[in-house]
């Protein structure tokens, strides 16, 4: 059984800092690429970062660029989300999913996904 459970959320003020964890079992982590996603309270959800399998490469959208980093623990089956210069807008639920396809931009390319967890940000 595939599951991507991730951890880390919770309240923060702005200007702070948070790092989101995904645990993933049940797949090959090795092989699958690793994206980030968030919805906000009332949008769609939103593609932020991936990190390819091997962590070579890593792709951001421009409004996390700067601020959020993301990386991968091929040997623990971890990847993370550094959230930095944290924003009341950052304010979502996040997203941890796994993919075949780089760069997967789009939630239907992701093949696996986590629960989720909740990030606040105060102003």
């Amino acid at each position: 059984q595939v599951q991507l459970v991730e951890s880390g959320g919770g309240l923060v003020q702005a200007g702070g800092s948070l790092r989101l964890s995904c645990t993933v079992s049940g797949l090959d982590f090795a092989t699958y690429n690793m994206g980030w996603f968030r919805r906000a309270p009332g949008k769609e959800r939103a593609f932020l970062a991936a990190v390819n399998l091997n962590a070579v490469s890593t792709y951001y959208m421009n409004s996390v660029k700067g601020r959020f980093t993301t990386s991968r623990d091929n040997a623990k089956n971890i990847v993370y989300l550094q959230m930095d210069n944290l924003k009341p807008e950052d304010t979502a639920v996040y997203y941890c999913a796994a993919s075949r396809s780089w760069v997967g931009r789009t939630a239907s390319t992701y093949n696996y996904w986590g629960q989720g967890t909740q990030v606040t940000v105060s102003s």
